[in-house]
């Protein structure tokens, strides 16, 4: 047809697992399981050790994210973002620090929130929660596992 155009095609979402190889490298950590969790609003790192100060004027924390089957112990210091009340997987709010700091899934990057606590009975020492996921055009498969493949930090 004369002067019909062909509406832009939008992105096709990207497919990932409901478990996936990620990095903080902001934060030193190189790669971590992470479970893609939907259910969950605030992503949240395992991290013990908490302790807040103050470096030229500014809150931080320095903690311990203890060495697992799969990776290295860290030991991190990060300027702190923000203090709420989170639920915990019981549904009782806590009061958690959150840090604002770089993932990489696969090839994707961006800047997420995640909130600090003891997931030390939990499998996965890393949840990424809807608030990181949205708005990144990605599609969660329950059915697959570790999709994206190693996270590319390069």
């Amino acid at each position: 047809m004369k002067g019909s155009r062909k509406a832009p095609t939008r992105r096709e979402p990207e497919i990932v697992g409901w478990r996936e190889l990620v990095a903080l490298p902001d934060l030193g950590i190189t790669e971590v399981r992470a479970k893609i969790d939907t259910g969950a609003r605030t992503s949240a790192l395992h991290a013990k050790h908490i302790e807040t100060f103050e470096r030229d004027g500014m809150n931080h924390v320095r903690f311990h994210v203890p060495a697992s089957r799969r990776h290295k112990a860290f030991k991190i210091e990060t300027p702190v973002h923000d203090e709420r009340a989170i639920k915990n997987t019981s549904g009782i709010p806590e009061t958690r620090i959150v840090v604002k700091t770089l993932l990489v899934l696969g090839r994707h990057r961006w800047i997420v929130d995640v909130s600090l606590a003891n997931r030390e009975q939990m499998e996965f020492d890393l949840i990424l929660g809807r608030t990181a996921l949205r708005g990144r055009r990605l599609l969660v498969n329950p059915g697959k596992s570790f999709v994206a493949g190693s996270p590319h930090t390069e």
